[in-house]
């Protein structure tokens, strides 16, 4: 390898290096949200709360449906 190969090789790696110290960054800065806001300390806590949560989305948005139904009938929508 050429001197101005090995500076090009070294310029990528300091630039690899920023890149996974910011994205480290805002890794934990987001587990910090996640804690705060909703007390969940992984990202295994985060995919059960997800599922949780999108079952009672699935379930709300039956329920407005169902209503929704009733009222167009009653209503001779």
């Amino acid at each position: 390898m050429t001197e101005q190969e090995l500076f090009k090789l070294k310029e990528k790696v300091d630039i690899a290096k920023t890149t996974v110290s910011e994205l480290r960054g805002q890794y934990n800065a987001m587990m910090k949200q996640l804690k705060d806001d909703w007390k969940i300390i992984s990202l295994e806590d985060a995919k059960m709360e997800l599922k949780k949560m999108s079952k009672e989305i699935d379930n709300l948005n039956q329920k407005i449906s169902k209503h929704t139904e009733e009222l167009e009938t009653k209503f001779e929508l």
